[in-house]
């Protein structure tokens, strides 16, 4: 009896985690195209689904802590972009390794986020605005300096300039394990998420995340930096832009001006899913892994299927909805057991 109740508790628990309703969700979808997409189960489809999932998996993450940090950030997508045509278009106008681009890329990337935590923490003002404010900017100054500068609305190819072939080793390799070709952003997307797990559930910072998305004014009370916290969460956003950016310069060689638009609500999509809460203090790392993860197979399965793409992302949209609403049931199913084990607990202590 004993063991019935203790596995009963095992399973409360694992239901009341953030990511285990995605994990559900995603595996359903495994399912699914498994079952009916043979080109699917090759070992070469799951590496593209894992190169597809992993672009939108490192912005993700960044955007996910922010979440946890009770903010949003609406600049995301399109700052991407912005770092890109920075790094193509200083190297090559000015004639100067790659490298010099790349560097002032990250310190545009990075002021981008410090404005927009600046800009929060000295108005109050809601976060949606004030990023909604910045993605309007950067979009318009994408377009208008990328059509000033190079005559187009496209940077020219870097390919063959000082620097190039290495920051390509860094930034948009690709590695032959066991026959199958991975792409490094792969890796990079998994030792990121390692690094922002341990920093979430094993440091003294990941601890002020929550409390600053539980309850800002609480936070303070108790000596939680809320600005710093909140400047550094918008700074690392940009971080991971910068980083997004630059996969996209090297693998590609050309930036469009008019990328990223859009891209900013997959992120914050993948970091819901993976059971991050939008009201913030509540999430975790791995479920945004997930989400992406199931982005990436819904993506390219329907590809793999064969199927019609007129109706592409309606059934995109339509997965989506479902997964996010198997997390929901699975969540409130957990919820519940917990109050009716609260309620057994406050009878017993009554009789």
């Amino acid at each position: 009896m004993s063991r019935a109740v203790s596995a009963a508790a095992r399973s409360r628990r694992l239901l009341a985690r953030p990511e285990t309703g995605v994990l559900i969700g995603a595996l359903a979808v495994y399912l699914l195209f498994y079952a009916v997409a043979p080109t699917f189960r090759q070992l070469d489809s799951l590496s593209t689904v894992l190169y597809q999932s992993s672009t939108l998996g490192i912005m993700g993450l960044s955007v996910a802590l922010l979440m946890i940090g009770g903010e949003f950030d609406l600049s995301a997508g399109v700052a991407v972009v912005s770092s890109a045509l920075t790094a193509s278009m200083i190297a090559f106008q000015l004639t100067l390794n790659v490298w010099t681009g790349v560097l002032v890329a990250l310190l545009l990337s990075l002021a981008i986020g410090a404005f927009n935590g600046v800009l929060l923490v000295r108005t109050r003002l809601p976060s949606f605005l004030i990023t909604l404010g910045t993605f309007l900017m950067l979009q318009g100054l994408n377009l208008a300096l990328t059509k000033a500068i190079t005559g187009t609305v496209a940077t020219d190819s870097i390919s063959d300039m000082e620097g190039f072939d290495q920051a390509k080793n860094v930034f948009a390799a690709t590695l032959t394990v066991g026959g199958t070709d991975i792409r490094i952003t792969v890796l990079w997307w998994l030792g990121f998420a390692c690094l922002a797990t341990w920093v979430l559930l094993r440091t003294k910072y990941g601890n002020w995340i929550f409390a600053v998305g539980g309850g800002q004014e609480s936070a303070r009370a108790v000596g939680v930096p809320v600005t710093f916290v909140k400047i550094s969460l918008f700074m690392l956003v940009g971080f991971t832009a910068w980083f997004v950016g630059m996969h996209q310069l090297f693998a590609f060689n050309t930036v469009q001006s008019g990328g990223g638009v859009g891209n900013e609500l997959l992120y914050i999509a993948a970091a819901v899913i993976g059971g991050c809460l939008l009201t913030g203090g509540y999430g975790s790392v791995f479920g945004p892994v997930v989400g992406a993860f199931l982005f990436g197979m819904v993506s390219q399965g329907i590809v793999y299927a064969d199927w019609d793409p007129d109706w592409f992302m309606f059934f995109l949209g339509a997965v989506l909805l479902l997964a996010t609403l198997l997390n929901l049931y699975v969540r409130k199913q957990a919820t519940a057991a917990r109050r009716g084990r609260g309620a057994g607990r406050e009878e017993v202590k009554r009789a």
